[in-house]
C-alpha cells in the first residue's frame, strides 16, 4: 500500500508548497495545522512518517517527535530553526531527519524516502548490506569488495555496522559515541572523526568526496545510497 504522510504545518503556503511535493513523490497526505490535530491523526490515521514543523500555535512541534517515534513513525522535522542544538535536540528524541526552511523539494523527497527505508529492516538475507561494489556481511562481521577482505580496526566497524543498521538516518556524534566507544565518551569527537576517515579511505572511490559516509556539520554521519532524480524547485 503506498505510504501515508502526515503534513503539519500551520503556514498555509508551506502547507501548500509540502502537500504538492509529497504527491508528486506519489505518496497520500493527510495534513493538520495544530499539536492536537496532528496527534490524533497519528494515532487514527497510522501514517508511516510525518513532517513536522516545530513553530505549531498551540504547542512546540519537538513535543510532537517522541510521541511520532514512538508510534514507529518516521519524523522528518522541517523548520526554520537552524541551531545545531535544535538539531541535535530533534535527533536525539528520535527524529529521522532535519531539514530547514527554505528546502529544495527533491531533497525533501529524497530524504523522506530514505526515512522510510530506514523503518524496514536494513540489512537482507543473512544480514547483508550491498555498498555499491562493497557488500557488508553483518552476521558474519566481515566486508568485501568485490571477492576481496576489507579489514578495520574494531571501533572502525563499530561505526561502519552502527550506520550500516540505520542507513539513511543522520546519527548523532553523541550517539555514535555512546553505542561505539561508550557513555564515557560522548563529547570525544575526535575519535570519531579519526575511525570516519578511516572508513573513508577505505570505502569511498574518493574520499575527498564521500558518497558513502556524509558528514551532517556539528550534528553526524548518515550512511547514504545515492539516489537520482529529475526537476526541482525550492521554497522562496
Amino acid at each position: 500500500m503506498t505510504p501515508r504522510i502526515l503534513i503539519v504545518e500551520d503556514e498555509a503556503q508551506i502547507l501548500r508548497l509540502l502537500c504538492a511535493a509529497v504527491e508528486r513523490g506519489g505518496y497520500r497526505v493527510a495534513t493538520a495545522t495544530t499539536g492536537r490535530e496532528a496527534i490524533h491523526l497519528a494515532r487514527h490515521t497510522t501514517p508511516e512518517a510525518a513532517l513536522i514543523d516545530l513553530g505549531l500555535p498551540d504547542r512546540d512541534g519537538i513535543e510532537l517527535v517522541k510521541q511520532f517515534a514512538d508510534l514507529g513513525i518516521a519524523v522528518i522535522v522541517v523548520s526554520a530553526r537552524d541551531t545545531v542544538t535544535e538539531k541535535i535536540a530533534a535527533l536525539d528524541l528520535g527524529a529521522a531527519d532535519y531539514v530547514v526552511k527554505p528546502f529544495d523539494t527533491d531533497e525533501l523527497l529524497a530524504r523522506l524516502r530514505a526515512a522510510l527505508r530506514a523503518r524496514m529492516p536494513q540489512t537482507g538475507k543473512g544480514g547483508i548490506v550491498h555498498l555499491g561494489s562493497t557488500t557488508l556481511d553483518l552476521d558474519a562481521r566481515r566486508v568485501l569488495r568485490g571477492s576481496e577482505d576489507v579489514h578495520f580496526a574494531p571501533k572502525e566497524y563499530g561505526v561502519l555496522e552502527l550506520l550500516a543498521r540505520h542507513a539513511g538516518r543522520v546519527i548523532t556524534h553523541a550517539q555514535v559515541l555512546r553505542e561505539v566507544w561508550g557513555p564515557a565518551h560522548e563529547t570525544d569527537v575526535e575519535y570519531l572523526r579519526v575511525a570516519v576517515r578511516a572508513l573513508r579511505q577505505k570505502l569511498e572511490p574518493n574520499p575527498s568526496r564521500p558518497t558513502l559516509i556524509r558528514n551532517e556539520p556539528g550534528i553526524g554521519y548518515r550512511l547514504v545510497v545515492p539516489e537520482t532524480s529529475s526537476g526541482s524547485d525550492t521554497t522562496n
